[in-house]
């Protein structure tokens, strides 16, 4: 016997009414959970993967780490703020849909603009709503991640809200659902696409000032230093945390040659957050593996990951990875304990790190032991698999960026 989730009521008169469809998410392994679609009334495939944050669901859409992924959001009210101008990472959503609990009617905040419904309808992507996310979380934390489809159920099949589907009680429905198992295990694993060279940019790009003022903090830096940014999904706060720290920020594609990087005679280079497994950005591996020591390099997420396999360490896959906003991590150095935001399905494995060659952990995290952090003991060079620019998540770890360019300026000096 299936049992629907409950649906969601469209009751608030302020808001443009809601296009409710009733929609089926299918998991690889034949799990089937009925709800109402929201969003973009079309079909989704991809990895299934939760996020822990309360807060920030505009920011993690617009993650390029997302690509090709369906995100479950284990917070169970998304849409109460709705979406703004200024929470924005990339240029345009990546996620491959969207699962919640209840999405609000209501929108209530000083920068709203528009519901998170029209947001994604607005760029081609489906939500699903009245899921039981418990449920859902606690399926992908004890198997792992699932290959998941999204999809609306045929028009002559009853309400789940108001009819229990018993197997042959609906014509066509075994059918149908066999179907929608079929489509979720043709899903390509991660590892099979090459995500970075989806979300990169173009060509090289000068950032543009585009703060939110509250969150400008003063830049207490005098010096300038160009500062060259591998773009493998790169968030928009990476640039921001660069930029106010008194930086000229220029955005590289990920393939950029190390002849390239060069020419333009970079103080430093951040190897930025991006989706997918790193060991297809093997173009950027590469170009990593030529300017270690000659320029400051610092990693972020799947930045660190590049790094770490330019280096000859190993990564490997997480059972469900690690995303939300609240993860205690260990920085070595200091011996401090910082609260991080994180979104990363791959780790480096510690036991590969090179330290015969002056290379070891610096950062690990305090819930499985896993690398956070590779540094080195001569070299300028280091890097996190968390996200210190937040967003969203608690600003903690912007002291990163000022390590960072503390760095730089040392390397200056010599």
């Amino acid at each position: 016997m299936i049992h629907p989730e409950p649906s969601i009521k469209d009751d608030n008169p302020l808001q443009p009414s809601l296009a409710k469809t009733l929609t089926v998410l299918t998991l690889e392994t034949g799990q089937h959970f009925f709800g109402y679609g929201y969003g973009a009334n079309q079909d989704a495939r991809g990895e299934l993967v939760f996020n822990t944050s309360m807060t920030g669901y505009q920011e993690i859409c617009t993650d390029a780490s997302y690509r090709s992924q369906i995100v479950t959001l284990t917070y169970p009210l998304i849409n109460n703020y709705g979406t703004n101008l200024e929470d924005v990472e990339s240029r345009r959503p990546w996620i491959s849909g969207l699962v919640v609990r209840e999405l609000s009617p209501n929108s209530s905040n000083w920068r709203h603009k528009k519901s998170l419904h029209r947001f994604l309808l607005q760029n081609n992507i489906p939500i699903v709503g009245g899921i039981d996310t418990r449920k859902l979380v606690r399926i992908l934390r004890g198997g792992g991640i699932h290959r998941a489809f999204i999809t609306q159920t045929p028009s002559d099949f009853p309400d789940p809200g108001t009819f229990i589907w018993t197997t042959g009680q609906v014509q066509g429905l075994d059918r149908f659902l066999a179907d929608q198992v079929d489509r979720a295990r043709s899903v390509s694993p991660l590892s099979d696409q090459n995500l970075v060279e989806e979300v990169t940019s173009m060509n090289p790009s000068f950032f543009e000032d585009s703060y939110w003022g509250p969150w400008r903090a003063p830049n207490k830096r005098k010096a300038t230093h160009r500062i060259a940014v591998l773009d493998c999904g790169a968030k928009t706060n990476i640039l921001r945390s660069l930029a106010i720290r008194g930086c000229e920020v220029t955005l590289l594609p990920y393939d950029t040659s190390p002849e390239d990087i060069t020419s333009l005679d970079p103080a430093g280079i951040v190897v930025a957050n991006g989706p997918g497994d790193p060991e297809q950005a093997d173009i950027a591996i590469n170009s990593i593996r030529r300017i270690i020591g000659k320029i400051p390099i610092m990693g972020i997420c799947l930045g660190h990951q590049l790094v770490a396999l330019a280096i000859g360490a190993s990564t490997s896959r997480l059972k469900f990875g690690h995303r939300g906003a609240n993860h205690p991590v260990k920085d070595l150095l200091t011996g401090q304990v910082h609260i991080t935001s994180q979104n990363h399905g791959f780790q480096v494995d510690e036991k590969s790190i090179p330290a015969c060659n002056g290379y070891r952990v610096s950062h690990v995290n305090l819930n499985d032991g896993s690398v956070e952090g590779i540094t080195h003991d001569s070299l300028p060079i280091f890097t996190i698999q968390y996200h210190p620019e937040a967003s969203p998540g608690p600003q903690d770890n912007q002291y990163l960026f000022d390590r960072f360019l503390d760095m730089v300026e040392k390397f200056e000096k010599q």
